[in-house]
C-alpha cells in the first residue's frame, strides 16, 4: 500500500522538551559536520568527509522516533550522523573516528561513521556494500523476535542502493516474515552523480513495497515533524505485528557525494531551489509559529552546540594516532584488547 506525500506541522504528541531536543540535534549534526570540514582542510581527516547538508531532517526524526530502552536498533549510511548522535554516539568518537585516531571507536582501524558499538548504543556500523544492510538487519530483527524481545529495527538506504540485488533479497525476506522492520530509502536526487529517474522506472521509490507486499509511504523528509510522524506509524506498526514498512523520504543533498566532489552535474537552479527547504530553517519556523522556540532557545541551543563540538574537537587533538605493532591485536576473540583498549 502506497500512501500520498505528507506534510505536517501536527508535533505528534511530542512534548516541548522533545521538540527542542530534536532541535539541538539538528543542530548538532550540522556543526559537528561543519567542524569536520575545518578539519578536512586541515589534512586532519583521514579518508573522505561526507555531508548531510540537507538531509539532517530525516536522519534526525526518524532515529528520535525510536525507542532505544526497548532494544531498538538504527542502522545508519554515511549521511546519517543524526541518526546515531540521537541513538548515543559521541562527538568525540566521530571525530576521532574521522581522524582515526588510537582511542577512536575503531582504534583506527576504520574510517568516517564505519562503527558501532549495540551492546552499549542502539545502532550498528554500516559496511561499504549498502544495499547488503537490509539482509543484516533483517537478521537483526529476526534475532531479536528468536530471543523474543520487542525490539524493531530502522535502516536508511539510498536510492541507489534501493536498485541492488541485496536490498531486493533482504526486502522480500523481511516482508515474508512480517519482521519489525523500518527502511528509510532515501530519495535524495542522485546515486552518487546518477539522477535517480536514470537508475530507476519506478514513480517513487515507495512503489517499491508493492513487490514486496509490505506497507510503503512517501513523506517531505524535510519536514521534521512529518517525518517523525511517518517513522513513529511505521514504528508503532512494526512493534504491533504489522510487518515492514519502506519508507520513502524526499530530500536533497546539497554538497556532492563527498567533500572531494564538486556537485558538478546538479544543476544550479536545483541547488537554489532546495535551499528554500532546508529541512533546520524550516523546523526552528514550525517551533516559533506554534509558540515551542523562540530565537533565544536557538541561540542557546546553538552556544551548548559549540562548547561541546569545541570540547570534543580539543579532545580529539589530544588523542594519540595508533601504534603500527598494535594492528595485529584484536583479530582473534579472547586477547582482550577491545575490553581493554
Amino acid at each position: 500500500m502506497t500512501e500520498a506525500v505528507l506534510t505536517s506541522s501536527d508535533t505528534h504528541g511530542l512534548s516541548k522538551e522533545q521538540l527542542l531536543e530534536i532541535d539541538y540535534f539538528l543542530r548538532l549534526t550540522r556543526t559537528l559536520e561543519e567542524r569536520l570540514v575545518a578539519l578536512f582542510r586541515q589534512a586532519k581527516v583521514i579518508g573522505g568527509l561526507y555531508r548531510s547538508l540537507g538531509q539532517e531532517g530525516e536522519s534526525v526524526a526518524c532515529a528520535y522516533a525510536l525507542d532505544y530502552k526497548q532494544g531498538d536498533v538504527v542502522q545508519p549510511l554515511i549521511r546519517n550522523m543524526g541518526s546515531i548522535l540521537v541513538a548515543g554516539a559521541k562527538p568525540a568518537d566521530i571525530i576521532k573516528q574521522y581522524m582515526a585516531k588510537a582511542d577512536s571507536p575503531t582504534r583506527g582501524r576504520e574510517l568516517n561513521i564505519h562503527f558501532g558499538n549495540p551492546a552499549k548504543d542502539g545502532f550498528i556500523g554500516q559496511i561499504s556494500m549498502l544495499g547488503d544492510m537490509i539482509p543484516v538487519m533483517a537478521g537483526i530483527t529476526l534475532a531479536g523476535r528468536m530471543q523474543k524481545r520487542n525490539l524493531v529495527g530502522l535502516a536508511f538506504i539510498g536510492d541507489g542502493g534501493s536498485s541492488t540485488g541485496a536490498f531486493w533479497e533482504g526486502m522480500n525476506f523481511a516482508s515474508v516474515q512480517r519482521l519489525p522492520l523500518v527502511v528509510v530509502v532515501e530519495d535524495n536526487g542522485y546515486a552518487y552523480s546518477t539522477p535517480t529517474y536514470k537508475q530507476t522506472a519506478a514513480k517513487t521509490l515507495a512503489d517499491k513495497s508493492y513487490a514486496f507486499g509490505c506497507f510503503g509511504e512517501t513523506v517531505d523528509g524535510n519536514d521534521v515533524l512529518a517525518t517523525y510522524g511517518a517513522a513513529k506509524r511505521a514504528i508503532d506498526r512494526a512493534r504491533s505485528g504489522g510487518g515492514v514498512t519502506l519508507l520513502e523520504v524526499k530530500t536533497f543533498r546539497m554538497k556532492g557525494h563527498a567533500e572531494h566532489d564538486n556537485q558538478a552535474y546538479v544543476p544550479p537552479e536545483v541547488i537554489e531551489e532546495w535551499k528554500a527547504r532546508d529541512p533546520l530553517a524550516r523546523y526552528e519556523r514550525v517551533l516559533q509559529e506554534i509558540g515551542v522556540g523562540t530565537l533565544a532557545d536557538f541561540e542557546g541551543i546553538q552556544a551548548r552546540v559549540k562548547r561541546e563540538v569545541d570540547t570534543a574537537t580539543d579532545e580529539a587533538d589530544r588523542s594519540p594516532m595508533p601504534n603500527p605493532e598494535d594492528a595485529a591485536k584484536g583479530l582473534f576473540a579472547g586477547d582482550g584488547y577491545w575490553e581493554n583498549a
